[in-house]
C-alpha cells in the first residue's frame, strides 16, 4: 500500500498533523515523514493555552507538546521548526518552503488551522489575542491578583480565558455584541444559561454590546462601547478565527472559507489533503459543508486523511464533539444544531447539571450539557445512528438513556 508513496508531507504544527504522523505510522508508513510547522515550538496542542497552561501549569503537566523528541526519533520523523510552506506544487511532487527548500512529496497534507479575527485599528502591547504558545505566554505573565482584564467575545475561547483570569484573581468584565453568550452557536435559552456561569463567578458580562474602538493609552486600555467605556489593564480579543488557507490558494486548489475537502478529507487534487480548522468538509451524516474549529474535529480528521494517503476509503463522518471548561464546570456539545430545531431539555437550566437536545424531524441532531458526560456519550451513538427518541422520553429526567440506546 505504501511502498509507492515514498514520501508525505505535513504542513501544520498542531492537533491535525500530530494525529496524522502518529496514525502514518501506527498503519505501517515507512517512508520519508516530514511535518513542518510555521512557529518556532514543536507541535502542541491548543485547548491548554486558554485553560491549564494559561493557569500556570508547566508544559509536561498539561501535556502540551504532542510529538516529544524521543517519539519522533524513535519513529523517524523529521520536524522542521520555523518555516512556512509557500505552495505545493503537486504535478511536481514538492512542498516550497520560505527558506527556498523544496520537499519531495508523493501525498501533502494541509493542516495549517487559522489565525484570530483581529479588531482594526486596535494598537498596544495590552491588546491581545490567544492563537499561539507565544500570545500564551505574554498573557499569563500578565495575569495576576487584581489585574483589570477586558475580554472582547464571549464565545468558548474568550469564557474560558475569563474563566482561568478568575481562577489567577483578576477581575474581569466580558462584552458580548449578541444578546448571550454562544447564541450563534447553542440558541438564547442555551446561552442565557450560559451567561448564568460567568455570574457565579462575579464576572461582570455586558451583553448586546458593540464595541466602537480599543485604544490603549499608557497602561490602560480603553474600549468605547455602545453602553459607554469600560477600561482595564488588558484586553483579550476572541472574536473569531480566520482560516490560514493562503498555500491552498497559491497552490491553485479551490478555497471558500478554508479549503474545500471531500468527505475523505481530500482537495481539489487527489494527492492533496485538508484536515482541521482549515478544512472546510462535507459531512455525509448531515449532508452539508462546515468548517468546524475544535480539538476533536482535528483529531478524528488528521487520522482519517492520513489512512486515506495510504489508500484507503474511508469518509469522515464523526458527528462532532467538542468540550469546554468554564468556572469549574464542564459543557459538552456532540453533533450539528440548527435554529429550527425542537429543544428538549433533560433536568433544570437554572441548574448545575442538564442536557439539552435538539430534534429534528424527531431524529436526534445535537446535545449540549453542563456537568453531564453520560448524556453526550449516548447522544454521540444516537446521531451516529441517526436514531430518533420521542421527544417525552428525551425530557424525563429519570430515564435510563444508556437503556434506551440498548432497547433501539
Amino acid at each position: 500500500m505504501s511502498e509507492s508513496i515514498r514520501s508525505i508531507v505535513l504542513v501544520g504544527g498542531g492537533q491535525a498533523s500530530a494525529v496524522a504522523a502518529r496514525t502514518l505510522r501506527r498503519k505501517g508508513y515507512d517512508g520519508r515523514l516530514t511535518v513542518v510547522g510555521q512557529e518556532p515550538d514543536r507541535p502542541y496542542q491548543r485547548p491548554p493555552l486558554s485553560k491549564e497552561y494559561l493557569g500556570g501549569q508547566d508544559p509536561d503537566e498539561c501535556g502540551l507538546y504532542l510529538l516529544p523528541e524521543s517519539w519522533t526519533e524513535e519513529h523517524d520523523v523529521e520536524v522542521r521548526t520555523g518555516v512556512t510552506a509557500l505552495k505545493v506544487s503537486a504535478p511536481d511532487g514538492g512542498v516550497l518552503l520560505d527558506d527556498g527548500t523544496t520537499l519531495d512529496a508523493d501525498r501533502v497534507l494541509l493542516a495549517t488551522g487559522g489565525r484570530p479575527r483581529r479588531l482594526p485599528d486596535a494598537d498596544g502591547d495590552r491588546i491581545r489575542y490567544l492563537r499561539s504558545k507565544a500570545d500564551c505566554d505574554a498573557l499569563r505573565a500578565d495575569l495576576a491578583p487584581g489585574v483589570r482584564l477586558t475580554v472582547i467575545g464571549a464565545g468558548f475561547i474568550g469564557a474560558e480565558v475569563a474563566s482561568t483570569a478568575r481562577d489567577l484573581g483578576a477581575e474581569v468584565t466580558v462584552l458580548e455584541m449578541a444578546e448571550a453568550p454562544l447564541v450563534r452557536a447553542l440558541g438564547p435559552r442555551l446561552g442565557a444559561a450560559c451567561a448564568r456561569l460567568h455570574a457565579g463567578a462575579d464576572v461582570d458580562l455586558r451583553c448586546g454590546v458593540a464595541v466602537d474602538s480599543v485604544t490603549q493609552r499608557g497602561e490602560e486600555v480603553e474600549v468605547a462601547t455602545s453602553g459607554g467605556p469600560v477600561v482595564s489593564d488588558l484586553v483579550v480579543v476572541g472574536i473569531g478565527m480566520v482560516p490560514n488557507d493562503e498555500i491552498a490558494r497559491d497552490s491553485g486548489l479551490e478555497c471558500d472559507n478554508g479549503v474545500l475537502v471531500d468527505e475523505y478529507c481530500r482537495t481539489s487534487h487527489e494527492h492533496v489533503f485538508a484536515a482541521g480548522d482549515v478544512a472546510n468538509h462535507f459531512h455525509p451524516l448531515y449532508g452539508e459543508r462546515m468548517r468546524v474549529e475544535h480539538f476533536d474535529n482535528a483529531s478524528q480528521q488528521g487520522s482519517v486523511a492520513a489512512q486515506n494517503m495510504l489508500g484507503a476509503n474511508k469518509p469522515f463522518a464523526d458527528p462532532h464533539w467538542f468540550w469546554s471548561d468554564q468556572y469549574g464546570a464542564n459543557l459538552q456539545q456532540v453533533g450539528h444544531a440548527g435554529p429550527d430545531d425542537e429543544l428538549v431539555v433533560r433536568g433544570d437550566l437554572e441548574g448545575d447539571s442538564w442536557s439539552a437536545w435538539h430534534l429534528r424531524d424527531g431524529a436526534i441532531r445535537a446535545a449540549f450539557a453542563l456537568n453531564r458526560a453520560e448524556d453526550i456519550a449516548v447522544a454521540r451513538e444516537l446521531i451516529a445512528f441517526g436514531a430518533s427518541l420521542p421527544a417525552e422520553v428525551l425530557a424525563d429526567d429519570t430515564t435510563d438513556l444508556e437503556e434506551a440506546l440498548e432497547d433501539m
